[in-house]
């Protein structure tokens, strides 16, 4: 429980003063780190009034790359988050220009007691690249396939594309226009 716990902490920080972009096919992996549990919410400021975010019809979300994630596991990711997206009225965009929101993810597994656990931090960004929200969380399986990203299905990354836009469908219609 430590050992996940001081990882969480290094994948948070990475997390923070990471980056990474989405490439034409859907998402690409990159070599990062990542976070911890649970969507919540962070709003920063950079001593700008910040821009009324759009509505979830409005909004056109690019998904920069994923950091921290192999191929095999960003392919059956990124293919649920397009279809999850177009299910909810959401718009992806592969395309930096005309979109209203940026999404970066930092991805990372750790494998203890015959589970491992996928970690996952999406940080929302705005066209000027101020962080409006933070989608975070944890999935956990059964390490049977062996550890780390090995033992990591196609099912679980389905799955955390699915909370992902369940998540950002629902701040998006929380938020005032």
């Amino acid at each position: 429980m430590k050992r996940l716990k001081t990882a969480a902490l290094l994948l948070m920080a990475a997390a923070v003063s990471g980056c990474a972009g989405v490439d034409s096919a859907g998402l690409s992996p990159r070599d990062g780190a990542n976070a911890q549990s649970t969507a919540t919410a962070q709003n920063r400021t950079r001593g700008t009034a910040t821009a009324a975010l759009p509505s979830v019809t409005s909004a056109r979300v690019q998904f920069a790359p994923v950091i921290g994630a192999p191929t095999e596991a960003v392919q059956p990711l990124s293919a649920r988050l397009s279809s999850s997206a177009g299910e909810r009225g959401l718009t992806i965009t592969r395309e930096a220009e005309g979109a209203t929101l940026l999404v970066k993810g930092y991805f990372s597994t750790i494998s203890e007691n015959g589970y491992t656990s996928v970690i996952y931090v999406w940080d929302v960004l705005d066209p000027a690249g101020n962080r409006l929200h933070r989608i975070q969380g944890q999935m956990e399986e059964s390490s049977r396939a062996g550890e780390g990203w090995s033992a990591v299905t196609p099912a679980t990354m389905e799955a955390i594309a699915e909370r992902t836009i369940d998540a950002l469908v629902t701040w998006l219609s929380a938020s005032p226009a």
